[in-house]
Formats: structure tokens, C-alpha cells, sequence
């Protein structure tokens, strides 16, 4: 049996060897919720292997302590100081280098992965010759780097396309797209799965098992070979080419250069590592990464604020039936309440959909649907913790909803409204406690969009805003606070951007065309194609209240006029089908026409901040972004107008 000497120290790690000479190295980065590879952290990690060099252990089982997970990355906030090609080179060189090492050592390795295993801690744990999962909800893999503008540059992109193939790996690198425990077996990418119990037992087994480190085989592993690489790398440039024909993200053809002409050593192509992290794309979406940890970090649960259990929603129309089914399917017991008893079997029928969806195994999909409740009397409105209104866009009604069920309501239960536009202090005048009533405001379709406002008035109880925040985090959502104002954030700033859109339609641009001009700036969808989404009715209402128009324009009215409201009666400004619009070939779009459209979205985004909407103009880019899907690669509209 051997120890660590004394002599070592080690903030980041600690390690213990038992009698069968197995090393058990923890990582468990102090001052910090999760695990990242700082170069602290990798310095530590390459003592101990000097150290094993000259006593190697039977086996070595790296995992970690932390409840949420293994290790979560590299340390971005290094990244900021990448600001030569040489700085962004040695950052390179030092993961690739330790990992190269780490997956040459005499002894079995094992990775033991619960919770995220992300990004550098995946290429860790692929220089492992095994890797276990654990067995529970919120274990995942993946390799994220694509989605802040860069690429897995510590053996990643070789050692994955040899382990499970090059489509396979492909798909992971340039997608980002997580596998939770059960795929990621499925794949190959884990040698096995455990329960939670037994993971020390079966990681102490694995790497004691003399096997062989697993190797993609067949066809995925003949498509590795350098003779088609170069085939395999044509079809899938245009796949990217069909998800971002402007080009206006290089990472993803980055990888594929490094993995098809340098087997994926991006050492070999030190001009693509400099010109991507230190590229514009890559410092917004860095900061837009930033933005989003910034939300998260607005999710805070103190003993005063449990969890919620039980959501009852009034309202089974499309937005209270889809905000039912996504509280159901994060596991809440959700009751759902309406008059009409065919509304609430076409919210059910959606859900399934949905259920089925997410959850590919069917005993957790039908375990979801069970949690969704009809309640035609509203029975669930004592058992829930919070209660959300979800009716239609008129004030009396929802007052005369609040009269009925604020006095059955359990005691310190939230009572909220998905309103899009009401003013809350208005529809709080007759309740008896109006300081546990707030807004909690989801975005169509509810299960794509990552952000909720939560919405709080002159009377808010601080305790209710944060509860609000709390439940939106305890649903996987971004929680936004934002101040009752007409519009809140996002309708605000984006009802003079698609009214401005419709005014170039009146003037005889081609709706295909007003969107291929955003598409080009960078938008994932246009604004027409918009509103239609959205629904041309809620963007008549909207531009009414928030954009100080007295005349709608014309293509509008023109369509409101004969019920074309847009997607949902699959007539708007297209025709749809299948939940997809049909469009004409667009005109090339005249130059300026993008500026113009962006000017008054940035413009209001400004007057929202002002007006103490938002706290800053960091939360504004955040809210735009994840409410409206502005091009995150700018940034978001304040700071990609400073530019």
C-alpha cells in the first residue's frame, strides 16, 4: 500500500488509498458549488500523477464530492485574459498535454460521473480508460464548448469519434446536446451504469477488471478512418451550413477542420485556436453564458422557502395547458382547471405529446401525465402552493377569478397570473393579501423558451419575489424580475419591432423578405414568422398598449379582420402546416433593412432599463436574449449597439 507524502498539499483534491492499493482522488474545489479546471486544480492533478509515477496503485477512481456533479469545465474566467495567441495556445497545450498523460499512465483509471460532467471534465473523464455513471436524474454529458464559441480542445475531439464513432461524437461536439446516464451507456460513451449505492463497489470492480478500453467498432469506426473523413466531414459542413448559412458561427466548422485533417490535435492548427477564442463570437457568447449564470444565480431557496409541490392552474387554454404540462413533467402535481372539459383533454393530449417527448422511458412519461390533474371545480386551489391564472386578457374576469379562490387558497400560498400585458397593481385593487400576488409570466411555446419574467408590483412581498423565482428555477427556466410596467421586458421590446415589420410589409416588402433580413442579421427566426408564432392577436394587443400606436398597419388589421390570428388557426401572414409556415422565395433584402428593424427593439430595450424594468443593462441583454432569442452572438441588443 502506498500514501500521498505529507509533504503534498492539496486544496482541490484529496486522496485515499485502500487496502486493495485502489486510489480514491476527490475533487472538491473549495468557495464554490461546482468543480472547475482551473490551472490550480490541473497543476494539483499533475502532482499526483508525478507522485503515482513512482508507485503506481492498482487502480486510480477519480470523482468527485460535490452534490452537483463531477467537474463542470474548464474555468471560464481564465478566458478573459486569453488576449494573445500565445496565452490562448498554452491553454490548449496545458489540457491536452495533462490529459495525453493521464490517459497514458501504467494503471487502470476510472472516472466515476454523477450529476454534470461537462466539457473538460468529460475530456477528463475520457482520458480515463473507464467511465461509470450514476444512476440518477441530473447526471449528464456533454461537450458544451460549441455553444460558447469554441471547441473541446483537451483530446475531446479525438478520443471521442474513437470511442463511439464520428457521427455520433459529431452530433455531440456540435450540438453541445447532453446524454443523461442511461444514453450515455446506450452510446458507448460510459462503460457502465450503477445505482447510487453501489458506485464505489462496482468503480472498485471496473477498474480492477483488466478490460480492454472500449473502442468504437463497425461502421462508426470505419467512418474515423483518415480515407473517408473527408467525406463524413462534406455531409456534415452541410448540415451546419442548413442550421447557420450566414456563417455567423465558426466553431462548428472549426471542429470539423480539426477532426478531419488534424485528428483532432488542435495543436496542428494553432491559427484556428487563436482565431476562435479570441474572436467577437466567442467574447458574446461568453458573456451571454455569463448572463445566463446570472439568472440561475437569482434562484435562491432560504428555510422560509420550500420547495413547491403541488401548482394549481386556472385556464387550460394553449399557455395554461402548456404551463401545466411543464410543471407536471419537472415533477410537480399539477391540477388543472377550466369550465370547458374539451379544453382541458386537448392541454391533456398535448402534454402526452410532450410527456412522450422528454421522457423516453414510458413508465416516467406516464408517471408525468399522472401528475396533471383535471379538476373542473377547482378542488386543487386549497392543496397548492402557488396558483396560477392563465385566462384570457381581460381584467374584470380575472378579478372576479381572484374573488373566488384568494379565500381558498392555503395559507402563505402564492397566487400569480401569466398576464402578458394587464397592469398588476390594477388587478391586485380588491385581494385581501396583494403582497403574495405576483406575475409570473411564460413565453409561447413554453417548453422551447428558456425564460420567465417574474413580475413584482408596489405591494410585492420581497419573500414572494424570490418564492417566484425559486419555482420558475425549480422548472429548469431562467427567472427574469422585472417591474410591473406595461409590457414587462420582452413584449415591450419586441411589440415596436414587429409592428415595425408589419410597416414594411404595408410598404410592398415581401414578408419572406422583412425575415430573410433578420435571419441575416443573425435572429433564429423572423419577425413575421414571429407573429405569426405569437399570435397576431396578443401582437395587436401589445402594440396598442406599448407602442403608442392608434393605427395598426394595414396587413394587420386586414388579417385580424378575416381570423387569420397565425399559427394557431394556421393562417396569418402563411400558411401553416404541421406547425411549420410556408414561404415564397424571399427578394434580396435591400441594405439597411435589418438596421432598421433592430432600431426600435434596441431603442426600447434602453427606455425598459430607464424606467427601472430591469435592475441593469446586463439583465435587459439577458432578458432579450432568452425571451426573444436575439442573436446571442452580439451579445445583446445594448451591448451590440455600443460596438
Amino acid at each position: 500500500m502506498i500514501a500521498l507524502p505529507e509533504s503534498m498539499v492539496l486544496r482541490n483534491f484529496s486522496c485515499h488509498i485502500d487496502q486493495d492499493n485502489v486510489a480514491w482522488l476527490a475533487i472538491n474545489c473549495p468557495d464554490s458549488p461546482i468543480n472547475r479546471l482551473s490551472r490550480a486544480v490541473m497543476q494539483e492533478l499533475a502532482e499526483v500523477l508525478d507522485h503515482f509515477e513512482h508507485g503506481p496503485p492498482a487502480g486510480l477512481v477519480i470523482y468527485s464530492t460535490k452534490d452537483a456533479g463531477f467537474i463542470a469545465g474548464a474555468d471560464i474566467d481564465e478566458f478573459a485574459g486569453l488576449d494573445t495567441p500565445e496565452k490562448g495556445l498554452e491553454l490548449v497545450t496545458r489540457g491536452w498535454e495533462l490529459f495525453n498523460r493521464l490517459a497514458r499512465v501504467r494503471y487502470p483509471t476510472l472516472a466515476l460521473i454523477h450529476g454534470h460532467c461537462l466539457g473538460g471534465g468529460l475530456e477528463l473523464a475520457l482520458a480515463c480508460r473507464y467511465r461509470l455513471v450514476v444512476d440518477q436524474p441530473g447526471t449528464s454529458l456533454a461537450l458544451p464548448e460549441v455553444m460558447l464559441g469554441i471547441f473541446p480542445g483537451w483530446g475531446g475531439m479525438r478520443r471521442l469519434p474513437a470511442l463511439i464513432g464520428a457521427p455520433a461524437a459529431l452530433d455531440m461536439m456540435l450540438s453541445g446536446r447532453p446524454q443523461d446516464a442511461r444514453k450515455a451507456v446506450k452510446s458507448a460513451l460510459a462503460d457502465g451504469m450503477v445505482a447510487p449505492r453501489l458506485q464505489r463497489q462496482a468503480a472498485k470492480t471496473q477498474v480492477l477488471s483488466g478490460k480492454p478500453r472500449r473502442k468504437a467498432a463497425g461502421v462508426p469506426a470505419l467512418l474515423n478512418h483518415r480515407l473517408l473523413r473527408a467525406l463524413v466531414a462534406r455531409q456534415t459542413a452541410r448540415t451546419v451550413d442548413q442550421k447557420d448559412p450566414y456563417h455567423h458561427y465558426p466553431a462548428p466548422r472549426a471542429i470539423i477542420e480539426i477532426w478531419s485533417r488534424h485528428d483532432g490535435n488542435p495543436l496542428q492548427a494553432p491559427h484556428l485556436v487563436d482565431r476562435l477564442i479570441r474572436s467577437d463570437t466567442a467574447r458574446n457568447l461568453l458573456r451571454v453564458f455569463r448572463l445566463q449564470e446570472r439568472l440561475k444565480s437569482l434562484v435562491k431557496r432560504d428555510n422560509a422557502t420550500a420547495k413547491a409541490a403541488h401548482v394549481h392552474v386556472v385556464g387550460a387554454g394553449v399557455m395554461g395547458g402548456d404551463i401545466a404540462a411543464w410543471c407536471a413533467l419537472k415533477g410537480l402535481t399539477v391540477t388543472l382547471q377550466d369550465r370547458d372539459r374539451e379544453l382541458i383533454a386537448s392541454a391533456q393530449g398535448r402534454a402526452n405529446t410532450l410527456f412522450a417527448r422528454r421522457q423516453k422511458n414510458p413508465r416516467l412519461a406516464r408517471a408525468a401525465a399522472d401528475r396533471l390533474i383535471p379538476d373542473l371545480n377547482g378542488d386543487g386551489v386549497g392543496l397548492a402552493d402557488i396558483v396560477i391564472e392563465a385566462i384570457t386578457e381581460n381584467p374584470e374576469a380575472k378579478r372576479s377569478l381572484y374573488a373566488d379562490i384568494e379565500p381558498r387558497m392555503k395559507a402563505g400560498a402564492l397566487l400569480a397570473t401569466n398576464t402578458s400585458s394587464l397592469s398588476l397593481a390594477a388587478l391586485c385593487t380588491d385581494l385581501a393579501a396583494p403582497q403574495r400576488f405576483i406575475g409570473i409570466h411564460f413565453f409561447n411555446p413554453v417548453a422551447r423558451m428558456p425564460l420567465v419574467e417574474v413580475v413584482h408590483h408596489p405591494l410585492s412581498d420581497p419573500a414572494a419575489l424570490q418564492a417566484g423565482c425559486a419555482f420558475v428555477g425549480q422548472l429548469d427556466k431562467l427567472p427574469l424580475p422585472v417591474l410591473d410596467s406595461p409590457g414587462f421586458l420582452v413584449n415591450a421590446v419586441r411589440a415596436p419591432y414587429l409592428l415595425e415589420a408589419m410597416r414594411c410589409v404595408d410598404e410592398g416588402i415581401k414578408p419572406e423578405t422583412v425575415d430573410e433580413a433578420m435571419r441575416a442579421f443573425g435572429m433564429p427566426m423572423g419577425p413575421i414568422e414571429l407573429a405569426d408564432t405569437v399570435g397576431l392577436d396578443i401582437v395587436q394587443d401589445a402594440g396598442r398598449q406599448l407602442a403608442g400606436q392608434h393605427t395598426a398597419p394595414a396587413c394587420l388589421q386586414e388579417r385580424l379582420a378575416r381570423g387569420h390570428l397565425g399559427r394557431k388557426t394556421d393562417r396569418g401572414f402563411y400558411r401553416w402546416k404541421d406547425g411549420k409556415p410556408i414561404k415564397s422565395k424571399a427578394t434580396e433584402p435591400a441594405p439597411g433593412l435589418a438596421e432598421r428593424l433592430i432600431a426600435p427593439l434596441i431603442q426600447q430595450t434602453r427606455v425598459q432599463v430607464d424606467r427601472g424594468v430591469v435592475d441593469d443593462a446586463d439583465l435587459a441583454d439577458a432578458g432579450v436574449i432568452f425571451g426573444t432569442g436575439f442573436a446571442p452572438f452580439t451579445g445583446g441588443p445594448l451591448h451590440y449597439s455600443k460596438v
